[in-house]
């Protein structure tokens, strides 16, 4: 039997799981796609921390509305400087985020 209550803690590592939700500015599909190649640079070499990351549309077809983010990070403040250095945020397509603490709670490996 797993413990379960051991499993949704990283008391054990020097890192925690964060999910952010991210916002784009409305209307901002234009400038999305001119920031996007960069930001798509800046996402693959931040491999270490951001363990999964993706567009969020309200239909496939459909111009992004925002990002959601899987994070493996010390604290919520490094959170928060890695996002403060993302081509999106600088180049002001973010209209905010929202940083969750996140507990994985299966053990087995997240796989797509």
């Amino acid at each position: 039997m797993n413990d379960f209550a051991a499993l949704t803690t990283n008391a054990h590592e020097d890192w925690t799981l964060f999910a952010i939700r991210f916002h784009d500015k409305p209307g901002a599909g234009e400038l999305r796609r001119e920031l996007l190649q960069a930001h798509l640079e800046w996402v693959a070499a931040q491999g270490d921390a951001i363990r999964v990351a993706g567009s969020l549309r309200e239909l496939p077809e459909a111009t992004p509305v925002g990002a959601l983010w899987v994070v493996r990070a010390p604290t919520k403040a490094a959170v928060e400087a890695l996002i403060a250095t993302d081509p999106f945020t600088t180049g002001g397509l973010r209209a905010g985020w929202d940083i969750f603490y996140w507990s994985k709670a299966l053990p087995q490996p997240v796989s797509f």
